[in-house]
């Protein structure tokens, strides 16, 4: 298109009477001669340029002012992981829960020494969550008759979610037992400021 119009403003620049037209000829003529594009960076896409030598051509960001813009943001902080535990003595069914800690480990000791302190002899860690919600569901005094019952610990996003998780699987255990919560807490992420 743009060959076009240059094969074109050359017919008219030979068809014209050069005595009155000559500054129009010779200022078309210039026009013609001027490149209609530019490369500034060659090969490279904008923000870069060209480096390398012959025949191994790259291309490299052109360096910033070096202001605090050219960083980025600077972080202020970071999220720490929460963890919990529960844990339990089935045969006295001393319980015991910890909360908040900064490790796994330290959860399981909490709630063991917790389970230990209310007379467990025999604590076993029943369930361990991080960054999420725990509740624990047991059958009702009622729904037993006399007979053992099922207790179940789950965990989830949210701590009204966890309470449902765990009495609808206590609910549907033995048979249909009526449960109840009867613990449940939270284990969030901590934002922990450098500053």
């Amino acid at each position: 298109m743009f060959f076009d119009a240059r094969l074109r403003a050359l017919r008219q620049i030979k068809s014209m009477e050069f005595g009155k037209n000559r500054a129009l000829a010779v200022l078309i003529l210039v026009l013609m001669a001027v490149p209609t594009t530019s490369l500034a960076e060659g090969r490279c896409p904008p923000g870069q340029y060209p480096v390398g030598g012959q025949g191994t051509g790259g291309c490299a960001p052109i360096p910033s002012s070096g202001g605090a813009d050219a960083r980025g943001p600077i972080p202020t902080g970071k999220w720490e992981t929460r963890w919990g535990a529960i844990s339990e003595d089935l045969t006295t069914l001393a319980t015991g829960a910890s909360v908040s800690m900064k490790s796994k480990r330290q959860a399981i000791a909490a709630a063991t020494a917790e389970c230990e302190k209310l007379g467990g002899k025999a604590c076993k860690t029943r369930l361990t969550y991080f960054n999420q919600c725990a509740a624990l569901a047991d059958a009702t005094a009622e729904s037993l008759n006399g007979e053992t019952g099922t207790s179940i610990a789950a965990h989830a996003e949210t701590e009204d979610q966890a309470k449902n998780l765990a009495l609808a699987q206590c609910g549907s255990a033995q048979g249909g037992q009526k449960c109840s919560i009867v613990y449940s807490a939270c284990s969030m992420s901590e934002f922990r400021s450098f500053r």
